[in-house]
């Protein structure tokens, strides 16, 4: 990857193009496998390669992936990886422009539809997962009465942690260490709500 930071989505084009449903399902399987081909991500979302094609030219328009080292012998295929560490999208850069508050909306229901998808599909096959990983999934509900500022303390601990074991595993893997390992999901959502 280029870039170790997260790059901050700040423009309507951009916002739009990886609230794409099966975008945002292509960029994910490549931020999963660091680097792949079209043929491979077209295998893992079960679609066209011309399509998929289209729509990582898409994303790289957008400066969202980008061409990775070629590693195919004959060099014919074009290979891809993640142009940053991951994205996000800020509530402050949203303030007087209703185009992206709007935009942004579409974005996080892609986001969340496909991570409702993908934990679904978890509970419907933890019976196939072997009992060590179905133990060592979590999956909890927590209810505090915070401030703002608390909850914002609260969501820089959880990303930093979060980070920390992310790096940690990758320069494991980096290293050689791939026994027993498995992508693993963790969703986050802290909000306030009215009861």
């Amino acid at each position: 990857m280029t870039s170790q930071e997260n790059r901050r989505i700040t423009d309507l084009g951009t916002l739009k193009a990886i609230s794409h449903p099966l975008r945002m399902r292509l960029y994910r399987a490549l931020f999963v496998s660091r680097t792949a081909t079209a043929s491979q991500l077209a295998d893992q979302v079960d679609e066209a390669v011309s399509l998929v094609s289209y729509h990582l030219r898409k994303l790289a328009d957008h400066g969202l992936i980008e061409e990775a080292e070629n590693r195919s012998a004959d060099g014919r295929e074009r290979w891809w990886q993640p142009a940053s560490y991951g994205i996000s999208v800020q509530e402050e850069d949203l303030k007087g422009a209703p185009e992206l508050l709007a935009a942004s909306a579409a974005f996080g229901r892609t986001v969340n539809e496909q991570r409702t998808e993908l934990h679904s599909r978890f509970l419907d096959e933890r019976h196939t997962w072997p009992e060590q990983w179905r133990t060592a999934s979590v999956s909890s509900e927590w209810l505090p009465r915070l401030t703002a500022a608390e909850l914002t303390a609260l969501g820089e601990e959880l990303e930093a942690v979060l980070k920390k074991y992310d790096q940690k595993a990758r320069a494991a893997e980096e290293a050689g260490d791939t026994e027993g390992r498995e992508n693993v999901a963790v969703h986050l959502h802290a909000f306030p709500y009215h009861s």
